[in-house]
């Protein structure tokens, strides 16, 4: 397995400081992108050794935050010779996710792949983690979800049905023949599942062995970080957001 990696991530320094270094070592490759103004991005990945590129094309066409043309920025650099994932600059995967990857010889290269994953609500509850950590895979036998709850699924009833969202999408690009990402979406709302469903629904699979954990910051009640960053800071005493999400663009 040759398994190239592409994080977006824009103004989520704070939040890649923990995930980039934990992650990167899963990957042949990994390319992280982000916008010509987001120096702090830069600096977390010239400190671990990843490879990123930076863009104005998320705001091209006074779009709010393309993330598609983001992702299409490093899958133009990518070989694109094997195995591709994209994942999120705020999720962290388990030690062992090489491993699993390379065990599952049954792996469909035909199909795009998703995880689970747990929602690890604050700072203080990831550092509390890290300190005292849960095995997720014991006795070569258990997977085990803790400490964290479950994430939602995508599953849409009807036609569509289960829909690996942007979090983590893994697909095989040479033999699927699909190397790039929908970009006709003006933010990150809902381009994951159009590229989704460019697989049928037979061809839409859950790696069960795998379970991520999602590390989530404060946010102001009924916003999202679809049009850019709305959480607030990742860090010690980061408390409630402002009222006022524009400042966390």
């Amino acid at each position: 397995m040759y398994l190239e990696c592409v994080v977006v991530c824009v103004n989520f320094s704070d939040v890649l400081a923990h995930t980039l270094p934990l992650n990167k070592g899963h990957f042949d490759r990994m390319i992280v992108v982000t916008d010509p103004a987001d120096l702090a991005t830069w600096a977390v990945c010239r400190h671990h050794h990843v490879q990123c590129i930076s863009t104005n094309d998320f705001y091209r066409d006074e779009q709010a935050f393309n993330k598609g043309r983001g992702i299409n920025a490093v899958l133009n650099l990518l070989s694109k010779r094997d195995w591709l994932l994209h994942m999120d600059a705020d999720i962290v995967l388990p030690p062992r996710t090489r491993d699993f990857l390379q065990r599952i010889v049954s792996l469909d290269p035909a199909s795009i792949y998703g995880i689970d994953r747990m929602m690890c609500p604050s700072f203080e509850d990831w550092m509390g983690h890290v300190t005292n950590p849960t095995c997720q895979h014991a006795d070569e036998i258990f997977v085990v979800p803790e400490p964290f709850p479950m994430g939602a699924r995508v599953a849409k009833l009807g036609d569509e049905g289960f829909m690996p969202i942007g979090f983590f999408q893994l697909w095989n690009a040479a033999v699927s023949g699909i190397t790039s990402y929908p970009d006709t979406h003006g933010t990150a709302g809902r381009a994951d599942m159009l590229f989704s469903l460019q697989w049928p629904r037979g061809r839409r699979s859950l790696i069960p062995e795998i379970i991520a954990i999602h590390l989530e910051g404060p946010l102001v009640p009924g916003t999202k970080n679809w049009r850019g960053r709305r959480m607030g800071p990742f860090g010690p005493g980061a408390g409630q957001p402002s009222c006022n999400p524009d400042i966390y663009r």
